[in-house]
């Protein structure tokens, strides 16, 4: 109460200071001085700043904490796939800042992917003898014609390219078109089967500037999912457009299947650029 009372009394004092000042100045035809501030409100409107101070912005986790919480809430009875989701700052609408590529996964990802090759002669053969599931050239172009897609991974030889562009309008909505700049058109048809095998992982940027590509399974190894994680990212640095400025990745999140997304932060990972 004795408190409150000074506090009053304070306040009381300030205001008729105040007051005579404002008589003083429109006697004396000066402009009127601004209102006094007391040591009780200058000190109430230093406290409220100190209040206002934003906390430190959460970034996300590392990424073996990161793949610890993904793999502990992928709960569903199959096993899940682990994707990676990354924001980019480009500007979709603008083709010099598309992001496109591939990169090899250390542990591949889990999946057993189906291989289709166009080939001819010797080179059909070198196809069959590292892995491919299915191989062809006119027979297999009219199979995708009447709609018959069983592969997920398309590579052709440079002599099957024009024959191709008959179904492009076919495979390219489905990214399934072999593509130069990817390392699907190519002679040495047996190293690209064995890589995709292994485990190749294509990425590109959507409408959205986001690129999504998995990185394994939840039954992987932690250290596992996280080798594949770093891999992924580093070959997006590498893929960066010189006409990206500034930062490159906006947010990064890490989900299984069913899970939640968790938010990754890349800069405390070792990128190799």
């Amino acid at each position: 109460k004795e408190r409150e009372r000074h506090s009053r009394n304070f306040c009381q004092v300030d205001h008729s200071v105040m007051m005579l000042g404002r008589v003083v100045c429109s006697r004396f035809g000066q402009a009127t001085p601004r209102p006094l501030v007391s040591v009780q409100q200058r000190f109430l409107k230093t406290t409220a700043k100190a209040k206002l101070k934003k906390p430190p912005v959460f970034k996300g986790y590392e990424v073996d904490e990161a793949v610890r919480l993904v793999k502990a809430n992928a709960l569903a009875k199959f096993d899940e796939t682990v994707d990676v989701a990354i924001n980019l700052n480009i500007d979709p609408k603008q083709t010099l800042q598309h992001v496109r590529g591939f990169t090899q996964l250390p542990h591949g990802t889990g999946k057993k992917i189906v291989v289709a090759v166009f080939a001819r002669g010797d080179k059909a053969l070198e196809a069959k003898a590292a892995g491919a599931d299915i191989i062809g050239d006119e027979a297999l172009l009219a199979s995708i014609k009447d709609g018959k897609i069983t592969f997920d991974k398309c590579i052709a030889t440079p002599d099957m390219m024009p024959s191709l562009g008959k179904v492009a309008p076919i495979l390219g909505p489905r990214g399934l078109m072999p593509s130069p700049k990817m390392g699907t058109v190519t002679n040495a048809v047996a190293d690209a089967v064995r890589a995709v095998k292994a485990g190749k992982v294509d990425f590109k940027s959507n409408k959205g500037g986001v690129v999504q590509a998995p990185v394994g399974k939840a039954s992987f190894a932690p250290e596992a999912l996280a080798e594949n994680v770093t891999t992924l990212i580093s070959a997006l640095v590498r893929s960066k457009p010189s006409a990206v400025k500034g930062e490159f990745f906006k947010q990064v999140f890490l989900n299984s299947t069913m899970g939640p997304a968790v938010p990754l932060d890349i800069s405390t990972m070792k990128l190799a650029g």
